[in-house]
């Protein structure tokens, strides 16, 4: 199985280092939503979090008390020292892996959660393939970065390391073709309050992106072009 490449894993070891914090509060608190949202009802006893960045999610799902017993991975140092530094009751380990290989035997979680990973990942079927062999369910979310001239924009996506771009579907038939059967998908947008942060100072913008958000909401589009799509699956 590959290693993640060595210039990937340089970007990484430094990730959360920077004064991203507030921004990283924000999305996990929603990510940490989504997730107890379409996973709430598993009641899992043992649960692994797969490229768990700084642990902001995991620290809302500890406070919200989703799961006493959770395990972690992440690729980046800096990230490992952040989720450390969290001293979350429900996490037993975090432990850095090399992006594809996980270090537990088959079947050893009740659920795998992999939230806004896939798009940073060189190779996902193969990071696909070893969370279906450690977990009976699997959590997954990913932004929605596509447009149709996303190819416009690769430094923009590159700047935070998104090297795939994703619609539902696009995520959907990678999970199907290997086996996993989705459950229950849901489509997200971003907050208000994360607009107004992502914009501040630019109040035109700000009302641009809250009235693109309205329109998509009412219409088909939403399922192709929301913020985020999460999926629960059951691999065969």
């Amino acid at each position: 199985m590959k290693d993640v490449s060595e210039n990937v894993q340089s970007t990484y070891d430094n990730q959360y280092t920077n004064s991203d914090a507030q921004w990283r509060n924000m999305g996990g608190r929603q990510k940490a939503g989504n997730i107890m949202r379409l996973c709430g009802g598993l009641k899992a006893k043992s649960v692994i979090d797969i490229g768990s960045g700084d642990g902001a999610v995991l620290s809302f799902l500890d406070k919200a008390g989703f799961s006493d017993n959770i395990s972690s991975l992440e690729i980046s140092d800096s990230g490992i020292e952040k989720i450390k530094a969290r001293q979350m009751a429900s996490l037993k380990e975090v432990n850095k892996f090399d992006g594809y290989k996980i270090p537990y035997a088959d079947k050893s979680f009740d659920l795998a959660m992999c939230s806004h990973v896939l798009e940073h990942v060189e190779h996902p079927r193969l990071l696909l393939r070893e969370i279906a062999r450690v977990s009976d369910k699997q959590f997954f979310e990913i932004p929605i970065d596509f447009s149709f001239f996303v190819d416009n924009k690769i430094k923009h996506y590159l700047d935070y390391g998104h090297i795939n771009i994703f619609t539902p579907a696009l995520l959907k038939f990678p999970l199907k073709s290997e086996g996993f059967e989705v459950i229950s998908e849901d489509f997200v947008f971003i907050t208000s309050d994360q607009v107004r942060f992502a914009y501040k100072g630019k109040p035109l913008k700000i009302a641009v992106q809250l009235l693109k958000n309205f329109i998509i909401r009412l219409t088909p589009y939403r399922k192709v072009k929301p913020s985020a799509y999460t999926v629960l699956c059951k691999h065969d």
